[in-house]
């Protein structure tokens, strides 16, 4: 049997004629870039994440980098986040001259651990009131900012993360990258905090036919220096008020989105019952947690195993996909030696890196596909004591 991570085909299929006639009708009207398509996703987007406003971009990670310059993180200034996610969360801090500074995750569900970033706080930092917040006592810059990350669909502990903002005159932008739909305490992910950034990669739970991003915020100045920054700065086409970027999102994207946004609810809650089908199939201790405030939309369905790289190649000699998101934390990337930190500094990361393994899930996943995963994963075990 051959049972791939994720079959995109198998989604297109099921809504082939109304994507493809969204196309055609954007390549009748020749409007590529901006007009009525991309307004109306921007409008359906910020409702569908019960939010105020949302704004349209090229990517997920031209997004955090909008979000960061909306909310005016300067160059020189950090930014506290989480050294286990994707590396667009740390590029963008990098792109307007400030530094990541890392807190560790918790073992439960891999988001950043609330508790370790009050601990550094507490430890390492002192408000100055002379210089207008929180100052990082080992670097002697003026921390910003917090970027909690909803990894792997599963939403990070957004309530002391917004007690510590308010507390020390933080800015929250929420990394949505992974987590389209998801709920904390019955509240959609985004716009809990200040800002939130969602990709729509392909391989997303809304992915476009390319790359493409949204940033959903409830406030209006933050909306629109944002629409301003991507679109060169300019409201008129040759009236230019700010320095811009070229960061637009196109109609073409903007019409497969909105078909497909239709069904994102449902293609979440199929997530969720495959999902529920592994753990029932599945040892215990390999089950990933859900937090009593979560609603899970399972991006990933990860397993975690001090025996990760044995179970993968045994896994891929039966014909299974897998995936490792991810193999090197952020603060022991080649790119970012630059920080200073070393092996050790941040355990679970480390240790979620080499343990652990992201299996197929996607909303049409086959049950009986489900079924031989599991029943592989269980041969292994059993065979390897």
């Amino acid at each position: 049997m051959d049972i791939p991570f994720m079959d995109l085909k198998v989604q297109y299929q099921a809504i082939k004629e109304e994507v493809d006639r969204a196309i055609f009708e954007v390549i009748e009207n020749t409007q590529f870039i901006m007009g009525e398509q991309v307004a109306d996703f921007e409008r359906e987007f910020a409702e569908f994440c019960e939010a105020k406003y949302a704004v349209g971009a090229s990517s997920g990670t031209t997004e955090l980098h909008l979000a960061l310059l909306a909310c005016d993180i300067q160059a020189g200034e950090e930014v506290l986040t989480t050294p286990h996610t994707f590396i667009a969360t740390i590029e963008a801090i990098s792109h307007i001259g400030a530094y990541p500074v890392f807190v560790d995750v918790n073992e439960r569900d891999y988001n950043i651990d609330t508790n370790k970033l009050a601990e550094f706080i507490d430890s390492h930092c002192e408000y100055d009131a002379a210089r207008g917040g929180l100052i990082n006592r080992r670097t002697n810059r003026l921390i910003r900012a917090v970027i909690p990350v909803h990894l792997y669909g599963h939403p990070a502990d957004m309530e002391p993360v917004l007690a510590l903002a308010e507390k020390y005159g933080l800015r929250v932008i929420e990394d949505v990258a992974q987590a389209h739909g998801a709920r904390y305490k019955g509240i959609r992910v985004g716009a809990i905090g200040d800002v939130g950034c969602f990709s729509f990669f392909p391989g997303k739970n809304l992915g476009a036919f390319g790359d493409g991003g949204m940033l959903v915020t409830n406030n209006e100045e933050i909306a629109e220096k944002s629409r301003l920054l991507a679109n060169h700065g300019r409201k008129d086409k040759y009236r230019h008020l700010i320095i811009g970027y070229n960061y637009r999102l196109d109609a073409l994207q903007a019409a497969i989105l909105r078909v497909k946004l239709k069904f994102l609810d449902d293609w979440s809650e199929n997530r969720r019952k495959r999902a529920a089908q592994y753990n029932k199939l599945l040892p215990e201790a390999l089950i990933p947690e859900v937090r009593a405030y979560a609603e899970h939309v399972y991006h990933l369905y990860v397993i975690n195993t001090d025996r990760r790289d044995e179970l993968q190649a045994f896994l891929t000699k039966q014909g299974i996909k897998t995936g490792v998101h991810y193999p090197i934390p952020l603060h022991l990337q080649p790119a970012y030696s630059f920080l200073g930190y070393k092996p050790g500094d941040f355990p679970i990361a480390e240790a979620c890196a080499g343990q652990v393994l992201s299996l197929p899930m996607y909303p049409e996943l086959p049950l009986q596909h489900i079924e031989y995963v599991a029943d592989t994963i269980n041969t292994f075990f059993g065979a390897n004591g």
